[in-house]
């Protein structure tokens, strides 16, 4: 899955930029030498004529150097990736120059890396011998996710003479998408045994009877539903037929992420939904191991992006395209139109899962009105990312003399016990709600899901 997102490599040939040339690093050296002659010219003035010669020379020589370079200009650059560019995740980026002339050349290369993925421009020397190749590597930290362009990159190349540079650029442009922070399979480990242990379990239990999956046909007993009845088998074998049925095994587990203006909240390097997008992923993962139909609806004042339940290892990378251009917004997301818009699309029962946050108002938030909607019909992990400095002020208690803290005090216990209410009285509609913070939402939803796969919540 890692080289498939891997950016693809970009190569171009190194042209020679107009008005592209500077004195090389023994050609300043060679003119510093000049200098030698001035102090004779105190006792002779004709020694400046000799410093007027050496540095003729030396212009000369610059010349027929850097009309070397141009000839001899036969260089390919080609930028290679590494690894995938995931969030705050260093990876490594190779520059490659391949020299088909038979001068070498000692190279300074500058690449245009976009500022999201690195603060300050990335330079390397590198030196490329004739009729061969060589290599460099720099390390990046993408800090946004979403789409980016490398930009060109920019040689200042010398001979072995060292007289004259020459600047040239290969235009390598080339797309590139930052990707949530991809997990590696050591820290999902645990979720995935465990998960596979809730299957083994399934499959020895063949809890039939329990779900709405068709497992088999046999001969009706006293006690079987009138409706399990399957009368086109009951009319070839001349007797009652009734349909057993077993847990569904395989059920459309919906990541629902808001992508309105409180979600840009920062915690640390991250911003809350950069949160939720990671959770959303790794939840992702684990219910297509575990066989699970997964879709995806982010949302702002509009539905942003909408990915139909599938399962496969294609659903997971459709996921995490998706995912990685899921972007904040400044406004209000419309919550109540992203539900009616789910009952449409999901008619049977399924698991939503919900990553949001809800303002600080005296009125029920629109997103609790939703959630409250889609319980009637769906099973609702309500996950909310909360706020770690208002739990903080509201479990210190302000000295009396602090007026100022104790309105501060006052006003965070409020929130406090109106979030707590809130939760109290969605759980009481069937809504399983969480409050964690931030750093605590991945493991919370994570375990949330396998404990609903265990007990055949759906």
């Amino acid at each position: 899955m890692a080289d498939l997102l891997m950016p693809p490599p970009a190569t171009a040939a190194a042209a020679p930029v107009k008005r592209g040339f500077a004195m090389g690093r023994r050609g300043f050296l060679l003119l510093g030498l000049g200098l030698v002659w001035v102090a004779p010219m105190f006792w002779q003035p004709l020694f400046l004529l000799g410093m007027f010669a050496w540095d003729a020379l030396v212009l000369v020589a610059w010349l027929v150097d850097l009309a070397r370079l141009r000839r001899g200009l036969h260089l390919t650059v080609q930028r290679r990736f590494q690894g995938p560019l995931a969030l705050w995740q260093p990876s490594a980026v190779e520059i490659v120059l391949a020299n088909r002339g038979s001068m070498a050349y000692w190279a300074r290369v500058a690449d245009a890396v976009p500022a999201t993925l690195c603060q300050e421009p990335s330079e390397q020397t590198i030196v490329v011998p004739g009729a061969g190749e060589s290599s460099v590597r720099y390390s990046v930290l993408p800090q946004r996710r979403g789409d980016v362009v490398f930009g060109s990159m920019h040689l200042r190349l010398q001979s072995a003479a060292g007289i004259a540079e020459l600047w040239v650029e290969a235009p390598a442009r080339a797309p590139a998408r930052g990707y949530p922070n991809l997990q590696d399979r050591e820290s999902q480990a645990l979720y995935l045994t465990r998960s596979r242990m809730i299957e083994q379990q399934r499959r020895l239990a063949q809890q039939r009877g329990l779900g709405r999956e068709f497992e088999s046909l046999r001969e009706f007993q006293e006690g079987d539903e009138w409706r399990d009845i399957c009368w086109t088998a009951t009319a070839r074998r001349g007797k009652l037929v009734t349909r057993h049925y077993q847990t569904e095994r395989s059920q459309s587990v919906w990541l629902v992420v808001d992508c309105g203006r409180l979600m840009r909240a920062r915690d640390g390097n991250l911003s809350k939904l950069d949160y939720a997008v990671n959770t959303a992923l790794a939840a992702a993962q684990l219910a297509l191991h575990s066989g699970d139909r997964v879709g995806l609806l982010a949302y702002g004042r509009k539905v942003r992006t909408r990915l139909l339940p599938n399962h496969g290892a294609q659903q997971l990378r459709l996921l995490i395209e998706q995912l990685a251009q899921v972007q904040e917004e400044t406004s209000e997301a419309d919550h109540l139109r992203t539900a009616a818009l789910l009952m449409r699309m999901q008619t049977r029962r399924s698991l939503i899962i919900w990553l949001t946050d809800f303002p600080e108002t005296a009125r029920t938030p629109d997103v609790v009105e939703a959630v409250s909607q889609l319980a009637r019909r769906h099973l609702v992990m309500f996950a909310v990312i909360g706020q770690a400095d208002l739990r903080s002020i509201s479990s210190q208690p302000p000295a009396s003399q602090d007026v100022a803290g104790l309105y501060r005090f006052t006003a965070a216990a409020e929130t406090e016990h109106r979030r707590v209410v809130t939760m109290a009285r969605l759980r009481e509609q069937g809504v399983l709600p969480y409050e964690v913070e931030a750093a605590h939402l991945t493991p919370t939803v994570l375990n949330s899901y396998l404990e609903i796969k265990d007990r055949d919540r759906l």
